[in-house]
């Protein structure tokens, strides 16, 4: 499949990079990883990196802006996306071709060309396996794309602590940070956090909910948001604060939006995609997310997660 990948790359002057949207550091680690590679690699080549800019992830990388025309006889490859649905700018179907690199369960095989990996940690991950696979057929590795797959590595694998992380991640880790890129400076711009985030922090930890089966959840109302001056991105950032409670087998941030609440899901052994796709999401047996339209349909998704920590 790399090779294939590859060729297509290579047949191809125009090549636009996708991620998904709400992006986390592997979408931009990934999409922009890759993106550096090539235009290091075939510096005649047009290659964009397209998305709807996040701005807490501005550390990391900027986005380009591309008119309607240039995905004309294009190559689109979409970085870390499960479904096509969460596609992060609709025009990737613009394209002349499609590329699918991920590493969640292809529920959605959408594309011309999949390359999926369950077994990797990140995308970041497999976009340095691919560079590993031609740096012998014309592939170069900048700084700049080891720093980009090296925070995506960090982000996806939470500090290499998830059980996604192996052997292979620790050594693919080893040979991007032998590139010049200042390490301490990623990982504060990576995980320095403002302090009404931090009182935010200590609000979960003094209002979340855990049952008799292991069930945790933590509800974060629009009026709750407003109070400590944060939004639902930075919000999502202590879904995993509640892996460090003891007896806890999975649990649940609901995080109130304008149009829709949005429901993250963590486990610590129960499998809880299942869960995510009842209500029109996805994700890994661990980590997954979802949407729901209304307060009411909570009770709904805390059902299910109950009976999936009751049978485990």
């Amino acid at each position: 499949m790399k090779d294939q990948i590859l060729n297509l790359i290579k047949q191809y002057e125009t090549i636009i990079v996708h991620r998904h949207v709400r992006p986390d550091p592997d979408a931009y680690g990934s999409q922009g990883g890759l993106v550096e590679i090539l235009k290091a690699s075939f510096p005649d080549k047009k290659i964009f990196a397209v998305g709807e800019e996040e701005p807490t992830l501005h550390y990391l990388n900027r986005l380009d802006v591309i008119e309607d025309h240039v995905y004309e006889g294009a190559l689109v490859i979409v970085c870390d996306t499960a479904n096509a649905e969460r596609i992060c700018d609709l025009r990737y179907s613009l394209g002349d071709q499609l590329v699918k690199i991920d590493h969640h369960p292809n529920e959605d095989p959408y594309g011309d060309l999949l390359w999926v990996d369950t077994s990797a940690s990140s995308v970041s991950e497999m976009i340095y396996d691919f560079y590993e696979f031609g740096k012998d057929k014309g592939l170069t590795l900048p700084d700049t794309a080891a720093r980009l797959l090296f925070a995506g590595i960090v982000g996806d694998t939470g500090r290499f602590l998830y059980p996604s992380t192996t052997q292979k991640t620790f050594d693919i880790a080893g040979e991007l940070i032998r590139k010049d890129f200042d390490r301490n400076d990623l990982f504060n711009k990576m995980y320095e956090v403002d302090a009404n985030v931090v009182k935010l922090h200590g609000y979960v930890l003094q209002n979340f909910e855990m049952d008799e089966l292991g069930c945790g959840n933590m509800i974060m109302t629009k009026e709750i948001l407003e109070e400590f001056d944060v939004v639902p991105s930075e919000a999502s950032l202590l879904v995993s604060v509640l892996g460090n409670i003891k007896g806890m087998k999975a649990w649940v941030f609901f995080i109130e939006e304008d149009d829709q609440i949005r429901v993250r899901l963590r486990s610590k052994g129960p499998v809880i995609n299942t869960v995510a796709k009842k209500y029109n999401g996805g994700g890994h047996p661990l980590a997954a997310g979802a949407s729901i339209h209304s307060w009411e349909q909570k009770d709904h998704v805390m059902e299910d997660l109950r009976n999936v920590c009751r049978e485990s």
